[in-house]
């Protein structure tokens, strides 16, 4: 991955820093965008360290801040030409509705819309950079999205605004992959499974508990990403969901391409990328 550009979300820990960790072994030029930024001084000197690439940088970004992914984009293109791999591994979870300073609910805005107006915005360096990738870390949700109650101001379930929001994800990947045919940038979905992670910490204790049973530490998650973001194999695959660097299926209403193409169009009202 020597003189390659890597962008990774959520870089400060867990899945996200195994990544990003693996990706500067390769040798790439990897760019940390991470919220908070004494964890994220943390991290970058770790993996410095660890790995001794110093092609390691840290940038600031709230994804539920629209103006904070716009003022990350701009400080991003005035120190790179090119960004070969985008990785969105950042997540949250809320037990309560929570709104962003946009006025949107926090997990639609942090898990969906944040990739979403990022990815616009770094499409111009993707092509440039092409043949270029996009990985969406996401879960095999059958969660139907309700269009008519995006933001749960009717009615708010944790766990089911969570799911909406992996769907999203799904449906996203699926539209931004056919849109890009032909232009050298990909686009996949990958499930990591299980993790040890605190992202559930919120959640009710059988919900944390269950989450933790089987869970894999994420180093062996960030393998498949690591695959896919690097591997000759898998360079022109695309508008596919992965796991453990295999194929799997997402259900029926993931594929439907009306869906599909009103949540983008809703994304972009909700964010005017351009």
């Amino acid at each position: 991955m020597k003189d390659r550009v890597c962008l990774v979300t959520g870089a400060n820990r867990g899945l996200g820093q195994a990544t990003a960790t693996a990706l500067a072994q390769l040798g790439a030029t990897v760019v940390l965008a991470c919220r908070d930024r004494e964890r994220g001084e943390v991290a970058k000197a770790d993996m410095v360290a660890t790995t001794g690439n110093s092609a390691v940088e840290l940038i600031l970004v709230d994804l539920s801040v629209q103006e904070s992914v716009r003022r990350m984009v701009t400080d991003f293109s005035a120190k790179y030409d090119r960004l070969d791999v985008l990785i969105h591994v950042a997540v949250v979870y809320k037990a309560r509705r929570v709104l962003t300073p946009d006025g949107l609910e926090t997990m639609f805005a942090t898990n969906h819309l944040g990739p979403f107006l990022l990815t616009d915005l770094l499409l111009d360096k993707l092509k440039a950079s092409a043949p270029s990738r996009v990985l969406v870390v996401t879960a095999p949700s059958t969660t139907p999205l309700r269009f008519d109650d995006l933001q749960g101001e009717k009615q708010f379930r944790s766990l089911w605004a969570f799911g909406e929001s992996k769907m999203a994800n799904l449906l996203f990947t699926y539209e931004l992959a056919r849109q890009l045919e032909g232009t050298g940038v990909t686009a996949n979905a990958v499930h990591p499974g299980l993790m040890k992670t605190n992202l559930m910490r919120e959640a009710l204790w059988p919900m944390r508990l269950f989450s933790l049973i089987g869970a894999q530490p994420p180093e062996k998650a960030a393998a498949a990403l690591i695959y896919l973001a690097s591997s000759p194999d898998v360079a022109e695959v695309t508008g596919k969901f992965f796991k453990d660097k295999r194929v799997i299926e997402s259900n029926l209403y993931s594929h439907d391409q009306s869906v599909q193409s009103r949540l983008w169009d809703i994304s972009v009202a909700l964010t005017q990328p351009r």
